[in-house]
């Protein structure tokens, strides 16, 4: 048949030769054929295909029954800063789960790992939780050798303290690459000196300063290739609150938080979004675009803080669009049709976190998930 011919010539144009038996050719996986078919759909045009190399092999991979991940995802932590339990807050939500009667799950701090390969692994910031999120997850224990970790780079979307505090926990001498603007990497290399920690030796840490509308490369301190690509979007224009205000005025205003989108090299997409505070049809646009949306849950309403603890900031004073009310993020993203979505970076008082209520049904219902420790998934 004609297409099965092309889809023939195709795979072994990509290695596939004599011996090509159910998905498996002498010497070629399945695994290699997707490396080699790149980031489009070159190789299915060439041939005459008339669909995506991309759907070619997965269709492929759904006969053989051979499952590959394009990119691996991992959530090692769903909470916001603090945590939930937050060790200082005896609020409904942390008294509850203390006592053994709240209906949910403890988190930790925000913070995801990709992978392209299941070799090389990336942090999408670097959470204050991290050691006991590493630990558990075997993928990224060490494997050869005395000292050796599969993490080899961080992308840092900001330079908060919930997001940055977790490079300390990486300071034993691990070659890493960390991506940040040119911004963060000011705020920790020239004004914190506690993070020389990273520059003990030399090639410890490479930073590698990006910009917002950047698409770039995750590639290990040494330059090799992971398979995906980071493109970065601006999304506020605060820093830290530990950032004076004479050096916040010496920095670019859209180099205070990124939205990250993680691609694989057959285009599938991670939209990585900890702190949005607000969503304008540009943004809407890129969410679409992407499998898989996690996106900033961190307050329920945007008078959390002032209700639960009688005084404090709004929400979106705090760079945070809540998820309710007419106007929050649950109405503003009820127009994507494509992506999974996923609410994380989730605090400890927001009343969706309780499953038995009202709260976390609405969103249920809308069609979002909320994020938990040890969520895995292959895009």
């Amino acid at each position: 048949m004609p297409g099965q011919q092309a889809r023939t010539t195709a795979f072994r144009s990509c290695g596939f030769g004599k011996g090509f038996r159910g998905g498996i050719s002498i010497g070629r996986s399945l695994w290699q054929l997707w490396r080699s078919a790149g980031t489009g759909c070159l190789l299915a045009r060439r041939h005459g295909l008339g669909i995506p190399f991309r759907k070619l092999f997965r269709a492929e991979r759904i006969r053989t029954g051979i499952e590959i991940a394009e990119m691996r995802v991992k959530i090692l932590g769903s909470a916001a800063g603090g945590g939930f339990p937050q060790w200082n807050c005896a609020c409904p939500n942390c008294r509850a789960l203390r006592e053994g009667i709240f209906q949910g799950k403890a988190r930790t701090q925000a913070q995801v790992a990709v992978s392209g390969d299941g070799r090389l692994w990336f942090l999408l910031g670097a959470s204050p939780d991290l050691h006991a999120q590493i630990e558990a997850t075997p993928e990224l224990h060490p494997r050869d050798g005395l000292r050796q970790s599969p993490i080899v780079g961080v992308v840092l979307a900001s330079a908060d303290l919930d997001h940055v505090l977790g490079l300390l926990l990486l300071r034993e001498l691990q070659p890493l690459r960390v991506f940040a603007t040119a911004a963060a990497r000011r705020i920790l290399q020239e004004d914190n000196s506690v993070f020389r920690m990273l520059q003990r030796v030399q090639n410890q840490t490479v930073w590698t300063d990006i910009a917002p509308g950047e698409q770039f490369a995750l590639r290990d301190s040494a330059g090799a290739d992971s398979g995906l690509t980071c493109r970065t979007l601006s999304l506020g224009s605060r820093y830290p609150a530990y950032v004076s205000p004479e050096r916040a005025g010496t920095l670019i205003p859209a180099e205070a938080a990124l939205g990250l989108i993680v691609e694989s090299r057959s285009g599938t997409r991670l939209a990585y979004m900890p702190a949005v505070p607000a969503v304008d049809d540009a943004l809407l646009d890129q969410l679409e675009a992407a499998d898989v949306v996690l996106f900033d849950g961190t307050f329920w309403s945007d008078d959390e803080l002032i209700r639960v603890q009688g005084s404090g900031q709004t929400a979106r004073q705090m760079g945070h669009l809540p998820v309710s009310s007419p106007d929050g993020s649950m109405r503003k993203l009820a127009r994507l049709q494509r992506p999974r979505k996923i609410f994380l970076h989730i605090n400890n008082t927001n009343p969706m976190l309780d499953e038995s209520g009202p709260e976390y049904r609405e969103v249920r219902q809308a069609g979002w998930e909320i994020a938990e420790d040890g969520w895995q998934f292959d895009l």
